[in-house]
This record gives structure tokens, sequence and C-alpha cells, in this order.
């Protein structure tokens, strides 16, 4: 077990190193820089910033700078913000992605738990049939599209609720629906067949054979037991809601970290993509080593073994893991 968490760690990191490494390079090799379009700039002001942010140097000598930084957490400062650097932007709109992710998350666990077990109960009737078209639904239509059709109905047409902006619960409806859908839509998905495949185990006719209600044989046996799929992508659904918010805030005008990592991309704000893609991708890592821990914790059938000092596996149930 603590072979197989250290080894885990030590894939993150590399994973990590990675994605920074590709992230520079493409940075730097993107053709211009921050400041190629300030036109009234004097040619001594732009190499001053040049020289400031280290971009008049070496290709490698830029990476090694940049690596130092980062082990003392330092992100760097914004190209386009005179008194902002990436830690500030961090420290003071992820606050506000992260309170949007919990409730879109919230949301699609919810209704997607609920989808998939209406589902299961009612197979091959219309309930099923109308839970998984709104789960192909939510798999096939992006986003973005699904954020642009529920301000159409729901904000210009019957002004229910506001087209963008923040501060009150009725700004967190529309950016949160259209964030869940997906997630609900895996979830149902997922819920359904695990429900469908437990509600066909022998315990399962045991209980009715004992004469238990519908009610509890349900509640106390099919779900408990079939949402432990569910439980073991808790980590990685709620990581991609809040990785995947970028365009959802952007068009509600949420003033989370997602805006101006994409208002970063514009104006070519090196210091802000590095260093949200840096974060991001922590975020998406650790979320996927606590669920591949999880699946060792939650199911006491998973053993984890040691066959040739080189090699792990699970002895009666494999689960392979995101790096594999």
């Amino acid at each position: 077990m603590l072979r197989y968490m250290i080894k885990r760690v030590i894939m993150g990191g590399v994973t990590i190193w990675v994605i920074i490494t590709i992230t520079f390079l493409i940075m730097h090799n993107i053709p211009g820089n921050p400041f190629a379009k300030e036109g009234k700039m004097t040619e001594a002001v732009y190499h001053n910033l040049m020289s400031y942010y280290n971009l008049d140097k070496p290709l490698g000598e830029q990476y090694v700078i940049y690596l130092k930084n980062l082990a003392k957490f330092d992100l760097g400062p914004s190209t386009k913000s005179k008194t902002r650097t990436v830690n500030d932007y961090i420290a003071d709109n992820f606050p506000v992605s992260a309170k949007l992710g919990v409730t879109a998350f919230s949301f699609a666990l919810v209704v997607g738990i609920l989808l998939g077990i209406i589902a299961a109960l009612k197979r091959n009737r219309w309930p099923d049939y109308i839970c998984m078209i709104m789960a192909i639904i939510g798999v096939s239509v992006p986003n973005f599209i699904l954020a642009t059709l529920l301000i159409e109905i729901f904000s210009l047409r019957l002004g229910l609720v506001p087209t963008s902006g923040w501060g009150t619960v009725s700004h967190m409806i529309l950016p949160a629906i259209a964030m869940s859908m997906m997630p609900i839509a895996h979830i149902a998905r997922m819920m359904r067949s695990s429900m469908i495949e437990v509600l066909g185990q022998d315990y399962i006719r045991t209980a009715k054979a004992k004469g238990l209600s519908e009610g509890k044989i349900i509640r106390r046996h099919a779900v408990r037991n079939a949402i432990m799929p569910v439980v073991t992508i808790v980590g990685t659904t709620f990581a991609n809601i809040v990785v995947g918010s970028f365009v959802v805030e952007n068009i509600f005008r949420v003033p989370g970290l997602g805006k101006y990592f994409v208002q970063s991309i514009t104006n070519r704000d090196y210091s802000v993509i590095l260093g949200t893609t840096i974060f991001y991708s922590i975020i998406l890592i650790v979320a996927y080593i606590i669920v591949d821990l999880l699946y060792i914790l939650i199911d006491p059938r998973i053993q984890l073994t040691n066959s040739d000092k080189k090699t792990s596996f699970f002895k009666k149930k494999t689960v392979e893991s995101k790096w594999g």
C-alpha cells in the first residue's frame, strides 16, 4: 500500500513537470510576445519590460529561472497588470470558481444519482428512456452551447434569472446547470448500470423472499451497493467541473479564475497562463491520486499485491490508474 502511494505521488509529480515544460515551451514558441502590440511603446521601455520579465534571456535560462521561482511557490507577476501577481489572481478569484464548482458538483451528484435510480427501477419503460435521452444530451451538447441556450430561454425570454454577474444565488443557477449537465449524464449512466447489476444479485432476491418492502430493499441494499462506483469518481468529477469552468465563467461574466485564464490567453499573459495551468493541473492530478487510493479503501475486495517486486496489480479486481 505504501509503495503504491509513493509510486502514484511520484508519477503525479512527473506528470505535473511534463505539463509545466510543455506549456512553457508552447507559450514561448508562439510568434510575438506580451508587449508586441503596444504600438506607442518606445524602444527603451520595450527592452526594459523584456528584461524585467526575463523575456530577453535564452529560453533555457528562462525555464530554469521559472522552475526556481516555482519551487518557492512564486508563480510570477502578471505581464498585463502592474499591481497583481499570479498568486494574487489565484487567491482572489479561485474561491469564486470553487464556490460555483461545489454548487454544480452537488447538483450533478444528486440529480445524476436520482436519474440513474429511476432509470434502473423503470428499465425499458418511458422514465428510463427520458433519463437516458437527458444523459445523451448532457454528453453530446458542449457546456458553452448549453449556457447560451439557458441564457436565451430563462433570462432573455422568461426573465427568471440574470443573464450574467455574481453576488446572489440567482446568479449561480444557470452557470451551475451548464457546468453540471455532462457530469449528470456520466453519473446517471453509471448509476443505472450499477443499479441494474445489483438488483439481479442473490441477496436482493433473498431480501424479497424475507418479505422486506421494495422501498427498504432499494434504500438499505440496492442503493448502498450500487453507489460504490459513483463514489470512486467523486474526486475526478469535482476536479473536472472546476477545471472545465473556463468558458462558462466567461460567458456568464463570473469573476472566477477561469475568466482571467481566458483573458490571459487573449492578452498573451504568459505568467497567468502558466500559473493557472499548473494550479489546475495540480488539482486534477491530486484528485486522480485520491481516487486511485479510494479504490483500495472503499472496496474491501480489492487487494494490492506485488508479484515480481516491479509490477503492481490488483488481485480479484483490476483497477486501472489514470497514468497506466
